[in-house]
């Protein structure tokens, strides 16, 4: 049926009173109150460009670069903040923790320094932490494990030190979990295989001991898991051959590790593995012809082992590095 003129009138009549309602809607005081405290402690590449003193924008003033906001009933609310690669320098800046509305916080590729707060657990609406790059340090608050809506989380390239706090295994719809290149030391907490979304699973370039069997001694561990780097830790022991239930792993990356013993060939029958580094470990005997006949199985580097002559690789070793934005949304 053909739009009336009347049905079209109330349509663009609608429209406008919506668009009206937000451009009269008020930012919310204790947004612009926390956002004017980040500014005061901001160097000048960004607050250059927070012009005026309503983040989310006043009459003929644009919202501030990088802050997003939504209406909720009668006032604007920050739902996103994202100040990145802009060379701050200082502490993690504790206002944020006041922006409860916030869905996405992305301060990488600056210089932040000291630890992360844990009043970060109040922004119970947050989606996307990312960190990244920075120069955070101390523990991992287990505050994080609050953060219920969580699904990305970027701490990777920090100086963070301390274990993996067991409280991420609380994050229910966690998908991404980067990381690495930090100091933490300890065992993989084995309760985050018990987070059912879980796809990414990082922790390379630390200083974590421990064993596979112990990270997947959970009945039904990782179900979703696709991509497990371990490399470059302390990680001793063999490859389990219960470690081929994670039939969703498409890259298992255990180089620079003090493993030892001999290479399963269950792990041949994990449908979809595509990248599998076991290189500069001490690892023995032959590689199982299962491997060599795995039809989505492009890499795997043995080198640095004790594999007995014959032992050949699959691929070129070249070092296999994927970027964080590609997991980003």
């Amino acid at each position: 049926m053909a739009p009336t003129p009347f049905t079209s009138f109330f349509f663009v009549f609608v429209t406008l009173l919506s668009i009206l309602h937000l451009s009269h809607c008020k930012t919310l005081k204790r947004d612009v109150k926390a956002l004017n405290e980040i500014k005061a402690s901001l160097g000048w590449r960004v607050v250059y460009a927070w012009v005026g003193d309503d983040p989310c924008g006043d009459g003929d003033l644009p919202p501030w670069s990088g802050v997003t906001c939504s209406t909720v009933g009668d006032y604007r609310v920050v739902t996103e903040l994202e100040v990145y690669a802009v060379s701050i320098v200082g502490p993690f800046p504790t206002a944020v923790t006041s922006l409860l509305d916030l869905t996405r916080l992305d301060l990488h590729n600056n210089k932040l320094t000291g630890p992360i707060p844990p009043q970060i657990g109040r922004l119970k609406r947050l989606k996307i932490l990312n960190l990244r790059w920075n120069k955070l340090q101390d523990a991992i608050p287990p505050e994080i494990g609050e953060l219920k809506s969580l699904t990305h989380l970027y701490l990777s390239f920090n100086n963070f030190k301390g274990e993996i706090p067991k409280e991420l295994a609380n994050l229910p719809d966690l998908r991404y979990l980067h990381l690495h290149e930090n100091r933490l030391t300890g065992r993989i907490p084995p309760e985050l295989g018990t987070l059912q979304n879980l796809r990414h699973l990082d922790a390379g370039n630390n200083h974590l001991v421990g064993t596979i069997r112990e990270l997947i001694r959970i009945e039904g561990c990782f179900p979703a898991l696709r991509n497990l780097y371990l490399n470059n830790n302390y990680f001793t022991g063999g490859v389990p051959a219960q470690l081929a239930n994670l039939t969703s792993l498409e890259i298992l990356y255990l180089s620079f590790n003090k493993m030892s013993g001999v290479i399963p060939s269950s792990i041949a029958h994990i449908p979809k593995l595509t990248y599998l580094y076991l290189d500069h470990n001490q690892f023995s005997g032959r590689i199982p012809d299962p491997f060599y006949k795995h039809p989505f199985l492009k890499e795997m580097y043995i080198e640095g082992n004790a594999f007995r002559p014959g032992v050949n690789p699959i691929g070129y070793h070249k070092v296999l590095e994927v970027s964080d934005s590609d997991f980003l949304v």
